[in-house]
């Protein structure tokens, strides 16, 4: 009688290399939000145009969105912890040229390299973890931890951001990259392990440039519509996307060895974990874009103050990583996942009951059962993606994890926020208080967004300027509980979809069989007996 033979346990060595993976996955977060805080000592210094100011705002999120893809191919290809020094060389490179920029343009091509860097180092990181964590409950665990430090980092932003332009200069945002990129550096060569395809083909230069085309495409379509620049250019670009996007998936059906393994697709805990996530993050950072702009511009808070009083719900959001890796030890993943989802949908039905002078409490009380839900549910989706794919393949299925994120990030900044402006357009506008006292001019610019309102405010008369502000405030906390009523329909159809596709998926044992590339699995030669 054979026993199965237990996967190895993680090492001591092992679980030092997981906190230098989690370093730059903290401040990958960190950077994301950072530079919102710098942009006004940027438009001080370096004059840029409306225009400018956007990309050095977007390109990072462009150029990570674009090339993940193609960069997760590349790290199964020419190894998972070289492309990860080579994105922390570049990183540290593009924050010096980023901080001691003297025009727009170089800021702007420093931001692109700092995206280029992002892309080769999100999915290292994460696909390092796979192949370096072969037993399952200890993965979910380094998964945990590595979830943890992207939310911490989240979270950090806002503080770290407003301490250092409190303290120095705009390029200081940039500067607190480089002591992270040189300790990974100098420990990354030491703890960390290679892993990568032992038999890798040749990268298909057609599929990486659909993939770039693709994305871009999409992303900037739908951050053109969010932005109100043209609808048409919007739709155009989200319709090449799509189209791009339409042939990309096509020729990989066709090719032996894919850029993105299209047939890990086919096992439905696969499907069902990325489209969780992708609902998740939609629904979490629309939620996040408007409640920031609530505490801010209606309770009146600092960047700050807004930002520690969101720290909380972040933290709950990584002590739920590890609270779902140990009760899915006990509880099936497709109960803990589903449970999740509905958790933070009722995070989103508390918004409901906001009004402009509930205050900050109330705020943080949604948000936390929404990262407390969101924490759960998605800690345990990141490890059944990663346990679809064997090591060598890890870092397509990381790429898949990242690219179902920036997209997510990308839906929710768009369509929600396109909601959010809408509705508070249509209050403010219709507002009869408002619009016996401010001007019809004033009122039109008024209603572009909240804090438009507020610069109007400060041209008008007093009597007409508490007016328009109440009114703005009021229009924007009703046009915020539409957004919490869309999130929580999102939950809770992500709750159902988990239910259904996740169901019966194991919590201990790897899900590998699905990861033939399409082709080899449906047109592999038939042989005869002889």
């Amino acid at each position: 009688m054979s026993s199965v033979q237990a996967p190895p346990r993680a090492s001591a060595r092992t679980w030092a290399a997981l906190g230098v993976l989690a370093l730059p996955m903290l401040l990958l977060a960190i950077d994301a939000t950072v530079l919102i805080f710098a942009m006004p000592g940027i438009a001080a210094d370096l004059s840029p145009s409306a225009n400018e100011q956007l990309w050095i705002m977007d390109i990072y999120a462009f150029m990570i969105a674009g090339l993940l893809v193609t960069m997760g191919a590349v790290g199964d290809r020419v190894g998972k912890k070289k492309l990860l020094l080579v994105g922390a060389v570049l990183f540290t490179a593009a924050s010096v040229v980023g901080a001691f920029a003297t025009s727009s343009e170089q800021l702007i091509v420093a931001r692109a390299f700092l995206g280029l860097a992002g892309a080769t180092i999100m999915p290292s990181t994460l696909s390092l973890i796979r192949a370096m964590f072969i037993d399952r409950a200890q993965r979910r665990f380094a998964i945990a931890v590595w979830s943890m430090a992207g939310t911490l980092g989240m979270a950090g932003g806002p503080i770290v951001g407003g301490w250092l332009l409190e303290h120095f200069w705009w390029g200081s945002a940039f500067l607190i990259n480089i002591p992270v990129m040189v300790l990974l550096l100098v420990l990354g060569p030491i703890l960390l392990t290679e892993s990568k395809d032992p038999n890798p083909e040749a990268l298909d230069l057609l599929s990486a440039v659909l993939s770039l085309v693709a994305m871009l495409s999409a992303v900037y379509g739908l951050k053109t519509l969010v932005a109100g620049d043209g609808t048409a250019t919007g739709l155009l670009c989200i319709a090449v996307g799509l189209v791009v996007g339409t042939v990309f998936v096509r020729r990989q059906l066709s090719l032996p060895n894919p850029l993105l393994d299209v047939g890990l697709f086919r096992a439905r805990a696969f499907r069902g974990a990325v489209v969780a996530d992708l609902l998740s993050i939609f629904a979490l950072i629309g939620a996040m874009w408007a409640l920031t702009q609530y505490l801010q511009l209606v309770v009146g808070l600092s960047p700050m103050q807004a930002g520690l009083w969101l720290l909380p719900p972040m933290i709950i959001s990584a002590a739920a990583a590890f609270l779902a890796a140990a009760l899915v030890k006990r509880i099936s993943a497709a109960i803990l996942v589903t449970a999740g989802l509905l958790v933070a949908g009722v995070g989103f039905a508390l918004m409901l009951g906001l009004t402009p002078d509930s205050g900050p409490i109330p705020v943080s009380v949604a948000l936390s059962l929404v990262t407390l839900g969101g924490g759960v549910g998605m800690t345990l989706t990141n490890d059944i993606i990663m346990s679809s794919a064997p090591p060598a393949r890890a870092g397509r299925a990381a790429a898949i994890s990242e690219t179902a994120y920036e997209l997510g990030t990308a839906l929710g900044t768009a369509i929600l926020g396109s909601v959010l402006a809408a509705v508070y357009r249509n209050n403010l506008v219709g507002d009869s208080g408002a619009s016996v006292v401010v001007p019809s001019e004033d009122l039109e610019r008024a209603s572009a967004t909240i804090a438009e309102a507020f610069s109007v405010a400060a041209e008008s008369p007093t009597s007409a300027a508490q007016v328009l502000i109440s009114a703005a405030q009021a229009a924007f906390t009703d046009a915020l509980t539409v957004v919490g009523i869309l999130g929580a329909i999102i939950m809770v159809v992500a709750a159902v979809w988990a239910a259904v596709t996740l169901r019966g998926t194991s919590a201990t044992a790897d899900l590998t069989h699905h990861s033939t590339p399409v082709r080899s699995a449906k047109k592999a030669p038939t042989r005869r007996a002889t």
